[in-house]
């Protein structure tokens, strides 16, 4: 029999051997956890408890500004306040203040919460742009009331402004609010919630120029969001785990071709229609100097708090304000496209150009009637051109046939963009007979049609300017250039954009010679159908253009809805020409009437004020061919 004594100096039984192993593991596991948490990971984990406290702020870019070719500024930037909250530390309480304090609408609430709803993880320590340029009075409303307001702050930033107002407005484009969509799009390029961005013209093709790119200060807050700036450089560094703030980089500036006088020079002269567009060309070199469609909308109010209301308005309007109508419409371009016929003509050898058709105002096709204004007598082509005879032309067109018209219509650039790269350029339409045969619906008289400009033919304003500028300057056509340079804020030249040639046209230097003389005559000599409406002294080449909008033989008077299109499509100094000029305008009834009398304005002004040293100083001269008396208006 064993004695107690000798029981209790027994080793103690096997379980609480293994339970001294389980606990020594667990304070093993337990220390090399920490030795990890703390030594291995113990950077990045204090970064991630540092974002309870850091809170990052941008430092937004201040955007390039436009500039004309005198350096005047187009679009430039102004000081605004913008409203941000970080959604970490914005309460309900603050959101009944924020709306007590600036009177928000329901709808601006609505938008408010679904931004700050949105934010989830970190996320919701960074900050989101909720209103911008807010008052100065709401400024110092929510400075007074800061308090009240925690998680919310206002930042200064610049604000796309366009001081010259409505000028220029479809050229320099306009600016808004990224969408959700283009932000995932476009994320990578460094765009955030809140950020604006290009919406049209300028603005938008070149965006990636004009934008520059952002900066940010992270800086450390306290419970309530609010800045704590009682900390050291190297504490504040230490804390964020790197700089305290990365500077933002200003964009680009934009040098263009636009000449600021020229543009209200332009604008002024359409103001008095109620819709209307115009082009102005450099013919030596291709370069845009104006370019303007009427009406046109405000680019602070797109740019700022248009309403749905607003913007409803503008949509419905029948003038269509926020079409682009040099580039972005087509249109029947009615007698201003005979120069095409011509000019295929002559190239082909298929017209003599003193071979004499007599005009009786009308001729017979099968058994449909092609009408003419009026019955002309005899005429050559000269003197078709001068006096807009379409039984001349009626007869070439038939000559001639779709594709060969076709062929000189390209040569010139109809029937393709353009290339000024803004605002959705359009090809308009050259028919040809393949066309047709795919349509199933080909008459001869489609081709009669075609060589008066109407039919299935559509021309854009800019195109007809680029055409005459080429036949102005002896046969270049030239890619339409609006960009003259790019340089930064500093004054370094990115980059310099030199004129584009497209092509040489086809037509001899005798042919397109004896084109400018007939479109001179039809401006200069008593029969011409622009005669009425010339300036004397201003050496003025041109040709006139009524198309009709529909199918209608009553000519309706200009203003009303189915009346005529009036054109012209011009340049000057003829002899020694400097600029093209083509004047669109909507329903405006006979070319001579509405469009010439624009386009006179617009040359008058310019010679005068912007460009006396290219002003024509040769007498008024007869047409060669012409005959007297005066023209009826076409």
């Amino acid at each position: 029999m064993t004695s107690p004594r000798a029981r209790g100096t027994q080793a103690p039984p096997r379980r609480f051997f293994w339970a001294q192993v389980v606990v020594g593991a667990a304070f093993f596991l337990l220390a090399a956890r920490l030795w990890q948490l703390q030594v291995l990971s113990g950077d990045h984990y204090f970064r991630k408890s540092a974002d309870n406290f850091v809170k990052e702020l941008p430092l937004l870019a201040t955007r390039g500004q436009i500039l004309d070719r005198k350096g005047r500024v187009l679009a430039d930037n102004r000081p605004s306040y913008d409203v941000y909250v970080t959604p970490r530390f914005f309460t309900e309480d603050s959101l009944a203040e924020l709306v007590r304090d600036l009177h928000l609408e329901v709808e601006g609430v609505e938008s408010l919460k679904a931004k700050v709803a949105g934010k989830h993880g970190l996320d919701r320590f960074r900050q989101v742009e909720v209103l911008s340029d807010v008052s100065r009075d709401d400024l110092a409303i929510l400075e007074s009331d800061s308090l009240a307001l925690p998680g919310v702050s206002v930042t200064a930033s610049a604000h796309r402004e366009y001081p010259e107002g409505t000028l220029a407005a479809h050229l320099l484009g306009y600016m808004n609010e990224i969408t959700a969509e283009e932000l995932s799009a476009h994320r990578e390029q460094g765009y955030h919630p809140g950020d604006f961005i290009g919406r049209s013209g300028l603005e938008r093709e070149w965006e990636s120029y004009l934008r520059g790119k952002d900066g940010s200060e992270r800086v450390v807050v306290d419970a309530k969001g609010r800045r704590k700036s009682d900390l050291e450089a190297s504490e504040l560094e230490s804390l964020i785990g790197g700089p305290a703030r990365i500077e933002p980089q200003p964009g680009d500036d934009l040098e263009t071709t636009i000449d600021l006088d020229t543009q209200r020079i332009v604008e002024n002269a359409l103001k008095p229609h109620h819709s209307a567009a115009a082009a102005v060309i450099d013919v030596e070199t291709g370069r845009v100097l104006a370019l303007a469609s009427w009406p046109e909308p405000d680019p602070n109010a797109l740019t700022g708090h248009l309403s749905r209301a607003e913007m409803a308005a503008l949509i419905a309007d029948p003038a269509r304000p926020l079409i682009d109508k040099t580039v972005r419409e087509n249109y029947f371009p009615g007698s201003t496209f005979k120069v095409v016929p011509a000019l295929a003509g002559l190239e082909s050898r298929m017209v003599d150009p003193d071979e004499r058709v007599i005009c009786h105002g009308a001729i017979q096709f099968g058994r449909r009637w092609f009408h003419c204004v009026e019955p002309h007598g005899p005429v050559n082509l000269h003197l078709a051109l001068v006096e807009s005879c379409n039984v001349f032309f009626y007869g070439v067109g038939d000559k001639l046939g779709l594709d060969r018209m076709a062929e000189t219509a390209r040569d010139l650039g109809f029937g393709a963009p353009p290339g000024l790269g803004i605002n959705g350029e359009v090809p308009g339409f050259i028919p040809t007979m393949d066309f047709y045969k795919r349509q199933g619906a080909f008459q001869k008289g489609v081709v009669l049609n075609t060589a008066i400009g109407q039919g299935s033919v559509k021309v854009t304003v800019l195109q007809l300017a680029m055409a005459y500028a080429a036949i102005a300057n002896g046969g270049r056509l030239y890619v339409p250039q609006l960009v003259d340079k790019i340089v930064t804020p500093s004054g370094q030249v990115v980059q310099e954009l030199e004129p584009r040639l497209r092509r040489v046209l086809a037509a001899t230097p005798d042919e397109l010679a004896q084109i400018r003389s007939a479109l001179f005559d039809a401006v200069n000599a008593p029969k011409g159908t622009s005669y009425a409406a010339r300036i004397p002294g201003l050496e003025v080449a041109g040709k006139t253009g009524t198309a009709q909008v529909g199918n209608h033989r009553v000519r309706e008077a200009a203003g009303s809805a189915l009346a005529d299109h009036a054109w012209f499509a011009s340049f000057a100094p003829a002899r020694h020409p400097k600029i093209a000029v083509v004047v669109l305008v909507e329903h405006g009834g006979f070319g001579a009437k509405s469009a010439t009398p624009a386009a006179m304005e617009i040359y008058r002004h310019y010679f005068a004020e912007v460009a006396p040293q290219d002003a024509p100083h040769a007498r008024l001269t007869e047409g060669r061919r012409g005959s007297p008396g005066a023209a009826q208006p076409r």
